[in-house]
């Protein structure tokens, strides 16, 4: 018997057990911070896993009461991806509000200190495209630029208001660099520490396979053929509510309700591999944080 063979297979099972990132919930809490209605004070933290620029994009299906990460994000054919360019080629408006609703929706996440809190290290901020470009045009003026940089960068204040506020069912959070210029830490070492020592964003979420993400594609299109999903194979990041049912019209309108294999694999196969995202998501900050 090999030993290192038996010795991987149950770590392995044991990593599963653990959750292996994706499901270890409490891990994951200790490395997101959500802003709290109210102010807070952070720090945008040059990324130890892209030196060049902090900012992560990724890529998330919100289909089937699931989160799933999309195989673009690992430059990788996504069976969701393909299935909603073939119904936008047919030129049926109900194909191409069904292939919005399942195509992938960008959210950014940002490793960032938050002052007050040092103590918890470097945590990941998640947000939508309406703050990513905000952020992206003060780090491109020049009166404000780098504000990552451990020297002269800037701390921002982020102000989060309620549904009372907002006139939503969501909270609605803003950002503003401080004036004033400061280092990351008067702590050379602590400063060190959170350049090398943050939590690997990947590793909280599971990859399905190709195969198994075309088949909750096929229950989520019909949904009388739909199992219950297995409680750890569902990825939870932030709240998103529940993805727009398409199905569903009045009896005057006529929309199509469900695909049969037939159609499904019809359109299938003139699919043709690709791994590009085309980002529909305007309304993606009316997520809640």
């Amino acid at each position: 018997m090999d030993l290192s063979i038996i010795q991987g297979r149950l770590d392995k099972l044991q990593n599963k057990s653990k959750g292996n990132g994706a499901y270890n919930k409490e891990e994951r809490a200790k490395s997101f911070w959500k802003p709290a209605i109210g102010k807070s004070q952070i720090r945008v933290v040059p990324s130890q896993f892209d030196k060049s620029n902090p900012f992560k994009e990724m890529y998330f299906h919100y289909i089937a009461n699931r989160t799933m990460l999309s195989l673009t994000n690992w430059g990788e054919k996504d069976p969701i991806v393909e299935f909603a360019s073939q119904l936008r080629k047919t030129g049926e408006k109900e194909n191409w509000s069904i292939a919005k609703q399942i195509e992938p929706k960008m959210r950014v996440f940002l490793p960032i200190i938050v002052r007050g809190e040092e103590a918890k290290g470097v945590r990941w901020f998640e947000f939508g495209k309406a703050i990513y470009q905000d952020l992206l045009s003060m780090a491109a003026d020049e009166d404000i630029g780098d504000f990552t940089d451990i020297y002269e960068g800037r701390d921002f204040l982020v102000e989060t208001v309620g549904p009372d506020v907002t006139g939503t069912k969501y909270n609605k959070t803003t950002l503003r660099p401080r004036t004033k210029q400061t280092s990351l830490s008067e702590d050379a070492t602590q400063a060190k520490q959170w350049l090398s020592e943050q939590p690997d964003l990947m590793s909280f979420y599971k990859k399905h396979e190709y195969d198994e993400m075309k088949g909750i594609l096929m229950n989520h299109l019909n949904p009388e053929q739909e199992a219950t999903a297995d409680e750890e194979d569902e990825v939870v990041t932030t709240p998103a509510p529940a993805p727009k049912t398409v199905y569903a019209e009045p009896a005057a309108t006529k929309k199509k309700s469900s695909f049969d294999e037939d159609e499904f694999d019809a359109l299938f196969s003139e699919s043709k591999p690709t791994s590009k995202v085309e980002d529909d998501s305007d309304d993606d900050d009316d997520l809640p944080f």
